[in-house]
């Protein structure tokens, strides 16, 4: 996201829609877009013509996919929409779609490429390509192959097996590319992007955060008007954020409303009533139910099933505050008809809320709310990431404490211990997880990972041999990774001594646990958080 600019009192965005044929990275390509200062949405590849015009795009980009164009029930995209006079970029499997849709030929040659390849520009490249260098490096990953570009495309790249790699056709404003210039990987692939969004396109780099927030403030305020509202705040990022997003746009119709339900990392609860109420001045109301959650949560052990408890217990709460606020307003008749939600992009893709995207896990704000629920929602950073978040709440002045923090998920340590969820347990992991938080902080390594969980294997016993005595205890997992949003993330290569000091203060530290393990999957195939 670029730097705040001055806004005009038209701020809703045109997007450029990315149509996701089932990519790893169509949600990468959407963020490369925003990188690139131009608001981007993604739509599943099954929208009809009539459908992607009804969003009115700027542009359009097809993105990857892991299907032949020539397989039995292989994606495809709706004909008409290269009649509707959008420019179009076609990335991957988005490019061979796009070639054969034109009249244009896609065959499978046997020659296959994957990972770094070496490509060449023909000509001058076009605007697509035009003042990159004539070789560079990038990342293919394609059995099939444009034969032969459709007629009235000129061939802007190439490599040893693909002599058709780019192509363009400038009075349509049509471009595609064979390999991912989403992906970090390929040599000068946002450059790739810019020159469709900047160049082609012609599209100004605007979109930013101060756009956001102003479009956002118009927004709820149009759909609050003068009811009241109430927020649902944990103390993380997302929640911070959208509250003091909502309290900008109505003031003091909103009070916030913070659930300790027993699920909170050490010395949450202080930062909450304290740093951000003092930087923000909204109203906080704060709900002890950590008696009440505990009680729901004895005996369940599936994690799908503690998150819609969780979910589901978060509201009840809620709904006990509106009581008492409805009472409160009573002179003038008030009510409390909506709800703020931190809820993010993505935590909608994962609960299968995306472009054709499965469900990978239930999430506290999307899906796993009760189907009674008595508040209308109200989600300004629904289609966000977490960086554009992170940029949003700092022009707002929320403090870097809460703004940099890692994130945490809305269910809590609740999540993060594999079995049931106890107190006693959850004291456990409380005293771990500060310790891993504290020794990550003193070797200055917040700024360098996406977040730390720790995670408590508490239907796991392991032997261990402390004091010249043997031990029966619990393991707990460490999971540092690094991502940019979560989409996608790798293990972080800490240094082996804050490892060991981690692992050593724990061990010393917290008589219930003998032994730490490191996790090194990557996402995917594995997610952040263990359930």
């Amino acid at each position: 996201m670029t730097e705040a600019a001055d806004v005009s009192q038209d701020t809703v965005q045109r997007p450029v829609l990315v149509v996701d044929f089932g990519a790893q990275y169509a949600q990468l390509i959407a963020r490369r877009v925003r990188e690139a200062g131009v608001f981007s949405e993604l739509i599943p590849h099954t929208a009809s013509a009539e459908e992607i015009a009804a969003h009115d795009p700027v542009a359009i980009i097809l993105s990857g996919g892991p299907s032949s164009v020539y397989e039995p029930g292989a994606p495809r995209l709706d004909e008409k929409v290269f009649e509707l006079g959008v420019p179009t970029l076609g990335i991957c499997y988005g490019f061979q779609v796009m070639a054969q849709s034109l009249g244009g030929e896609v065959a499978n040659t046997g020659l296959r490429e994957y990972g770094a390849t070496d490509a060449a520009l023909v000509g001058d490249g076009g605007v697509l390509l035009g003042g990159l260098p004539a070789a560079q490096n990038v990342w293919m990953s394609h059995g099939d192959q444009v034969s032969q570009a459709p007629e009235g495309f000129e061939v802007l790249a190439s490599t040893a097996a693909t002599p058709v790699a780019a192509f363009g056709n400038a009075e349509k404003n049509f471009y595609g590319v064979q390999w991912h210039p989403e992906v970090k990987h390929s040599d000068h692939g946002q450059a790739v992007i810019e020159n469709f969004l900047h160049k082609a396109v012609g599209l100004p780099a605007d979109w930013n955060a101060g756009n956001v927030i102003a479009e956002q403030v118009e927004r709820i305020k149009a759909q609050i008007g003068d009811a009241r509202v109430i927020s649902a705040l944990s103390g993380g990022v997302d929640s911070a954020v959208s509250t003091a997003l909502v309290h900008k746009a109505v003031g003091d119709q909103l009070t916030a409303v913070f659930v300790d339900h027993g699920l909170l990392r050490k010395g949450e609860r202080e930062q909450v009533e304290k740093d951000y109420v003092a930087s923000t001045g909204v109203r906080l109301i704060t709900v002890d139910a950590e008696d009440v959650f505990l009680g729901h949560l004895a005996g369940v052990t599936d994690p799908e099933e503690k998150r819609k408890i969780i979910g589901r217990e978060f509201i009840r709460a809620f709904e006990k505050v509106q009581l008492d606020l409805v009472a409160e307003a009573k002179e003038s008749g008030g009510k409390v008809k909506f709800l703020v939600q931190g809820t993010l992009y993505p935590d909608v893709v994962e609960s299968g809320g995306g472009a054709g995207t499965a469900n990978i896990k239930s999430h506290h704000n999307v899906g796993g709310l009760p189907e009674d629920l008595d508040f209308e929602l109200v989600e300004p950073l629904r289609t966000l990431f977490k960086d554009e978040v992170r940029a949003i709440g700092r022009e707002l002045g929320i403090p870097e404490a809460i703004v940099g923090r890692q994130p945490f998920p809305g269910p809590g340590l609740g999540i993060r211990i594999i079995g049931e969820v106890t107190r006693e347990r959850l004291d456990i992991l409380r005293e771990a997880d500060a310790i891993a938080r504290e020794e990550l902080t003193k070797a200055g390594l917040d700024n360098e990972i996406w977040q730390c969980p720790v995670v408590l294997l508490a239907d796991v016993r392991s032997v261990g041999v402390q004091g010249d005595g043997r031990t029966y205890g619990h393991p707990v997992v460490l999971r540092p990774v690094s991502s940019e949003d979560a989409m996608t993330a790798d293990w972080t290569r800490l240094p082996y001594d804050v490892l060991s000091k981690i692992s050593n203060r724990i061990t010393n530290e917290v008589r219930e646990i003998n032994r730490v393990v490191l996790d090194v999957t990557s996402k995917p195939p594995g997610t952040i958080e263990w359930e």
